[in-house]
């Protein structure tokens, strides 16, 4: 986790200290759920191992909106910034090794420590962006187009998902995946 927060801003010694005193480290086998619906998200979350799913139900259907690899963080941005019941769920597609840092926590270190101001703040940005970039996909691309993306970006993604995974994710149809699967 030290080499991917080194990444968003420079902690001290000290600052490292305060900040891994709030880390709480959990263990969840495949299929145990993280959040769910209806929960208040309080927590930012980070994948140490293991591969998680975020996804919605709409009609009755799951739509798949994230997947966080090793060494990635995630939560549910607006239930947790707007202390809202989250409409997400978190589930471990594999088992998955994970270290929650509740946000009241975090917030209490900004008064202490700026650099790990910065490195909430930074966090934060980083999530929205990743968000933001998902949610263009479906703007600006076809389908071949973020497939190609995401195999570009998260190639590990399509080695360890099932095709219909994918396909949720991607927003198309598993056959749709196949025929675009099959040009390569």
């Amino acid at each position: 986790m030290f080499d991917t927060l080194k990444k968003l801003t420079q902690l001290d010694e000290h600052s490292w200290s305060m900040f891994s005193h709030i880390l709480t480290e959990h263990q969840y086998m495949k299929g145990e759920t993280i959040l769910q619906p209806g929960q208040l998200c309080k927590h930012i979350f980070f994948l140490q191992t293991g591969l998680l799913r975020s996804f919605q139900l709409k009609a009755g259907d799951e739509r798949n909106v994230a997947f966080s690899l090793e060494n990635s963080f995630l939560t549910d941005l607006k239930s947790l910034r707007n202390e809202q019941p989250s409409e997400l769920t978190i589930q471990a597609l594999e088992p998955s090794s994970v270290l929650s840092m509740a946000k009241v926590d975090l917030v209490g270190l900004y008064q202490q420590s700026h650099p790990i101001e910065t490195l909430g703040r930074n966090l934060l940005e980083t999530l929205l962006e990743e968000q933001e970039e998902y949610a263009s996909w479906f703007t600006l691309y076809s389908a071949k187009e973020r497939y190609d993306l995401l195999r570009q970006k998260k190639p590990d993604l399509i080695q360890r998902l099932p095709l219909g995974q994918l396909a949720s994710y991607l927003g198309i149809r598993r056959e749709t995946l196949s025929r675009i699967r099959r040009l390569k």
